[in-house]
């Protein structure tokens, strides 16, 4: 049984657990965690989810994605996701990039650095097939062709412009 925290619409939590699977209230909410992994050619680390696996099943993803679970941080839930479907075990010491709200809950995108062998990572086989390494215009294209989870395409430019700026936070470029 998995339980999340349950927050309110400002992203408080309430005190109170939800469980992974029953419904939520309308004024309840829940945090989630998306890890997109950069190596120093600008590609991103991308997860092929198996067929098995519920949502989304046999689609290309970002690096790593889940839940935050009752008690911990968005930072803690994003290292656990991306050492539980990776096998990349790294200590997360920035805020998210950005924050997207969503029917149910609260969005927080990392964006990181990593320049690992992918060939080494052992990958959680309940939810990770395989990995491999990718443009912006590789997975636009696979968006397009129906083989990567159906993000916006502006959601995948903004993480690509983010991470390749100068300054990862806020909205305003600066040098």
């Amino acid at each position: 049984m998995e339980l999340w925290d349950v927050y309110d619409i400002n992203m408080q939590k309430t005190g109170r657990t939800a469980e992974r699977g029953k419904p939520m209230s309308d004024d309840d909410y829940h945090l989630v965690t998306h890890i997109c992994v950069f190596n120093s050619r600008g590609q991103m680390l991308i997860q092929h989810r198996q067929p098995f696996k519920k949502g989304f099943s046999g689609l290309w993803d970002v690096s790593a994605a889940g839940s935050a679970l009752a008690g911990e941080t968005s930072r803690r839930a994003a290292e656990r996701e991306l050492k539980e479907e990776t096998g990349i075990d790294m200590q997360i010491n920035v805020r998210p990039s950005f924050n997207i709200s969503f029917d149910r809950g609260f969005d927080d995108f990392y964006l990181l650095d990593w320049d690992g062998d992918i060939s080494t990572l052992e990958l959680q086989y309940e939810e990770v097939e395989s990995v491999k390494w990718a443009t912006k215009a590789e997975i636009l294209s696979m968006i397009d062709n129906g083989t990567f989870v159906p993000y916006y395409k502006s959601l995948i430019n903004m993480i690509f412009d983010m991470k390749n700026c100068c300054i990862r936070y806020g909205a305003h470029f600066r040098e």
